[in-house]
């Protein structure tokens, strides 16, 4: 997530113990018995049925797989950094056309909004690949477009004549939002990709798009507006981050800071005010441009969400609770709408990780709500996995959807002192810290999803310090959790002894089967590599610091692949970012123990002096740029990373991204396809 559109205001009010303190009296409960990545851990037992990593019978032993490539030295320049033996190339940069209909992208911003309809949007992020027939030449990567630049979209920047947005200008930003589905192919002799122009395949899901509302909220009385009066469809996906996939192949797009896109500048209800609605202007005051004769259905007017009228149908006081969820999206069918899962929660939803999916047992998916003092979430869904679901009969994709993700229960976390955790039901009848049910709080599930955030702080959730990407080890399926930063920390201890931490660090739990129990640990410390011991908890070197952990992934082969968003669009405030640009590192972790005899020591993290060579950087983004985003080909062959917010890249006139500009360029995010000389896969 870009610093550009973090929400800097702590809206967690709640008091509850925050995630720094449990680490701290973590460190004086626990016992040091070894640093090895293979850390054991002591299994609490619960009760009640729930959705469960892989148990120990059921850990899948794939061959362990080992980096053949050594870390890279630390660079800052305008271009992108790979290994020896590989090439990285330029492909779908924003405002490349998906059809015919689109004018090629014009390096003085002056496209149309017409034109971002047909083209990709601006500030890629979270994607996957999707492959055709199981191929890995052929298929449809999808990608999510986080939030625009308007300095780079408009020819000389956003204009505001007389307090009012144009709304030409309004409409291009709103067309620039959103998620690409792009039909990509490599058939050069060099396996190069490219964008297939006009297939069927290309679509485009902007911040104006119809999509359907399914699950509890659906249909209720928080959701109907003047569009949808019955509350079943909403216009439009915001802020796309990270995502997520299903075990049935269909793409989750998670909206994240999507709130301050809306302004209410009356009095917020609770449900806007934790959310963080603005209250003087939306952050690109799209608001404005309502009243223009060409508005149609209030495609401005919307986004100002004041209580005006005598109901919810005659102001849109309801079109903010249209967002803030999982969008699942069927790339494989052009035809079919893509549907907000409400029954997974409304937050700042960052990534949606599935477990490990087990025939006969419940899906879990989980997504951090990225913020300062946030939770972590857990869905379980109601049904219980039948592998058959992996390709439905009828190709109805999205159906599979509505039995998996439409009926569950939505946990939180709570992250206790002794390694141990537990999954709290954001349910009517569980009950709040005082006493009181969530039921008798704000009434039936739908208000308790609407006010997800709230709803948790009364369960007495831990606050943790901007939880982003999840992901879940293929084989043993432990979870993963970037923890980004919190630069508002004023707290100091043991486990934290940053009151500023810019640097973060990657927590990781395994649920116990059946149960809504879970254990726990750090798996890595961000630090610079000259701090001190105290916070150079992982022992980082030269080779491999790395601050601010956000994209996190696992490849099928159990490499684990870790993005930074160090704030560099920020300036470089800190040690990491004055010594090296944005990064993406790999490691291959060894899983959580399941052995009961001992306990781990959390000051040594599973990354720590006795193995921290084994994280390597293995590629450096341009000046300023993040890295987001990941995917891969079936025979990891291609590996695919975003570059967002990159200051003066690609250079013009190629498609090789290692390749710096020698004159000004107008900056454009884009996917990277990394791969071999050779061929063969990559990483390895």
């Amino acid at each position: 997530m870009s610093q550009s559109i973090s929400d800097p205001v702590i809206r967690n009010a709640s008091g509850n113990t925050p995630f720094s303190a449990i680490l701290q009296r973590q460190l004086s409960r626990r016992v040091v018995m070894g640093g090895a990545l293979a850390s054991a851990v002591t299994l609490f037992a619960g009760t009640g049925r729930a959705a469960s990593a892989a148990s120990a019978s059921r850990i899948q032993h794939a061959p362990t797989p080992t980096l053949g490539f050594a870390s890279l030295p630390a660079a800052m320049t305008d271009a992108c950094v790979v290994p020896p033996g590989y090439r990285a190339t330029v492909l779908g940069a924003w405002g490349t056309p998906l059809s015919g209909q689109a004018a090629p992208w014009r390096s003085d911003g002056g496209n149309s909004s017409s034109d971002l309809l047909h083209t990709t949007g601006m500030h890629h992020d979270g994607m996957h690949y999707f492959p055709l027939a199981g191929s890995s030449r052929e298929g449809l990567l999808v990608v999510n477009h986080e939030y625009i630049d308007e300095a780079a979209l408009h020819p000389d920047g956003p204009t505001l004549v007389d307090g009012r947005r144009p709304a030409e200008e309004v409409r291009k930003e709103i067309n620039a939002h959103g998620v690409s589905v792009m039909h990509i192919r490599s058939t050069q002799p060099d396996g190069r990709w490219d964008v297939v122009l006009n297939s069927p395949y290309n679509r485009r899901f902007t911040s104006a798009t119809t999509m359907t509302l399914s699950g509890p909220v659906a249909g209720s009385r928080w959701v109907r507006t003047p569009f949808a009066p019955d509350g079943k469809a909403v216009r439009g996906t915001n802020n796309n981050c990270g995502n997520g996939t299903t075990p049935w192949g269909t793409y989750l797009s998670a909206e994240e800071n999507w709130a301050m896109c809306f302004v209410n500048r009356g009095e917020q209800p609770l449900h806007q005010a934790r959310v963080g609605v603005a209250a003087q202007a939306g952050r690109y005051q799209w608001e404005t441009a309502a009243g223009d004769a060409s508005e149609v259905a209030g495609e401005f007017a919307r986004f100002d969400v004041s209580e005006r009228g005598t109901d919810a149908l005659s102001d849109w006081r309801n079109e903010v609770n249209g967002f803030g969820y999982l969008v699942e999206i069927d790339p494989y069918d052009p035809a079919s709408r893509a549907v907000k899962r409400t029954a997974m929660g409304r937050f700042a939803h960052e990534a949606a990780a599935c477990g490990k999916p087990v025939a006969g047992e419940p899906l879990a998916f989980y997504s951090g709500d990225d913020a300062r003092f946030e939770y972590v979430y857990r869905y379980v869904s109601d049904a219980l996995w039948d592998p058959r679901d992996a390709k439905p009969a009828d190709g109805n994709h999205l159906a599979v959807g509505h039995k998996y993700l439409d009926h569950g229960t939505l946990y939180v976390a709570r992250f206790d002192a002794d390694g141990s955790g537990e999954w709290l039901a954001l349910t009517p009848p569980t009950r709040t810290q005082d006493g009181r049910t969530l039921g008798e709080v704000f009434g039936d599930l739908a208000a308790i999803l609407i006010h997800t955030r709230a709803a948790a702080d009364l369960l007495g959730a831990t606050p943790m310090d901007r939880p982003e990407w999840t992901a879940v080890h293929p084989q043993n399926g432990d979870v993963y959790l970037t923890l980004t930063n919190n630069n508002q920390r004023t707290e100091t201890n043991a486990a934290n002894p940053r009151a500023n931490n810019v640097s973060g660090h990657i927590v990781r739990w395994h649920d116990e089967p059946g149960s809504h129990r879970f254990v726990w640990d750090v798996f890595v410390f961000g630090s610079p590599a000259e701090a001190e011991a105290a916070t150079n908890r992982s022992a980082l070197t030269a080779a491999n610091q790395f601050a601010s952990p956000d994209g996190i992934a696992f490849d099928e082969r159990g490499i684990l692949w870790i993005q930074t968003d160090n704030g560099i669009d920020d300036g470089r405030n800190n040690a990491v970012a004055k010594a090296i640009n944005d990064q993406m590192l790999a490691v291959v972790p060894q899983a959580l123990s399941a052995r009961t005899e001992r306990r781990i020591d959390p000051a040594l993290p599973a990354i720590n002096s006795a193995n921290q060579a084994d994280l390597r950087r293995f590629f450096i983004a341009p000046n300023e740029a993040e890295i987001t985003g990941f995917a891969y080909t079936p025979d990891h062959c291609t590996l695919f990373l975003n570059i967002q917010h990159p200051a003066n890249w690609p250079a013009s006139g190629t498609t090789d991204a290692t390749v710096a500009s020698a004159q000004a360029v107008r900056p454009r995010s884009a996917t990277v396809a990394i791969q071999k000389h050779d061929g063969t896969p990559v990483g390895v």
